[in-house]
């Protein structure tokens, strides 16, 4: 798979029939290896590695966005249980644009993170949602819960 611009992380990746899955440690099964899904692991071991508990993490929870079913790819949620953050993951070969930052925003309207983001492995765009307003601001770096200790 492509090198991305995330730190490197060990997956669990395995081949049967001549082709390769991944393993979701959230789900806890192994998943078909598409760009899209490499992304999607890879930015979890990322969230991992700077102290997000598994437990916090959901992946393609099931939502309706004009009474139609969708699923959001990652959403992190605080320690009382509300959603935190939504991340939208494609594919590295997949420009980011406004069409995918309409895409999330649409789904948020539904779960209402205050922060949401978009990433294609290779550049990565967060967001503060200031839902009084109607607005939202751009972020320097990913935003995370306040008992998760950052450190530079």
């Amino acid at each position: 798979m492509q090198d991305l611009n995330l730190p490197k992380a060990k997956v669990r990746i395995e081949e049967r029939d001549g082709k390769k899955y991944i393993f979701d440690p959230i789900r806890k099964k192994m998943l078909m290896l598409t760009p899209e899904e490499w992304v999607r692991q890879q930015f979890l071991q990322m969230l991992f590695s700077m102290g997000v508990s598994k437990g916090l993490v959901g992946i393609e929870n099931g939502l309706k966005v004009n009474k139609q079913a969708k699923r959001s790819d990652l959403l992190l949620f605080d320690r009382g249980g509300s959603p935190f953050l939504l991340i939208e993951c494609k594919a590295p070969s997949v420009k980011l644009s406004n069409t995918t930052f309409e895409q999330v925003a649409r789904y948020n309207a539904t779960i209402k993170a205050p922060y949401i983001g978009i990433t294609n492995g290779m550049q990565h765009y967060f967001c503060a949602i200031n839902f009084e307003k109607g607005d939202y601001s751009f972020l320097k770096e990913i935003p995370l819960p306040s008992y998760i200790k950052k450190t530079s």
